[in-house]
């Protein structure tokens, strides 16, 4: 049991998803600093001097000045502010990924072109090299059956 334990971890795919996670992890982090730390406070300044992580709706019957005094009291509240947030991380990896997964798809793309169709042939008969749209050996003038795939059109 143990050693089909470890083929299972060790296989590619186990290895390759659990890179992916730990990265995915770290670049979400990264996203979200982005979004908190530069994109929110010029877009908060230009909304006036608005905070996005404390935009709240106060769902108890006591009034709190700030959401800090509201979290520390305990008081249930719907925090649309962070909810902004997270939308805008979403959306910023969302878009990185799209230009990723586009990206490497054009690569794969390029690399997979069709190579294009051979110029000559060999002739059955006579093993001569003729052209390849040829129904006639030039050597051994013996009839050659033309493919249409191998044609060009």
């Amino acid at each position: 049991m143990i050693k089909d334990f470890k083929a299972f971890i060790m296989r590619g795919n186990v290895l390759g998803l659990a890179v992916a996670v730990i990265v995915g992890g770290a670049f979400g982090k990264i996203v979200s600093s982005f979004v908190n730390d530069i994109i929110m406070p010029p877009v908060g300044l230009f909304l006036g001097n608005t905070n996005f992580g404390d935009l709240y709706v106060n769902l108890s019957w006591k009034t709190y000045l700030t959401f800090a005094d509201a979290r520390a009291a305990g008081a249930p509240t719907i925090n649309y502010g962070a909810f902004i947030n997270t939308v805008i991380d979403f959306l910023i990896v969302a878009g990185v990924s799209f230009l990723i997964v586009r990206t490497v798809q054009r690569l794969e793309a390029l690399g997979t072109k069709e190579a294009p169709p051979p110029e000559t042939k060999e002739c059955p008969h006579c093993l001569s090299t003729i052209p390849a749209g040829a129904t006639r050996c030039a050597h051994c003038t013996s009839r050659i059956e033309v493919r249409l795939a191998s044609r060009r059109v």
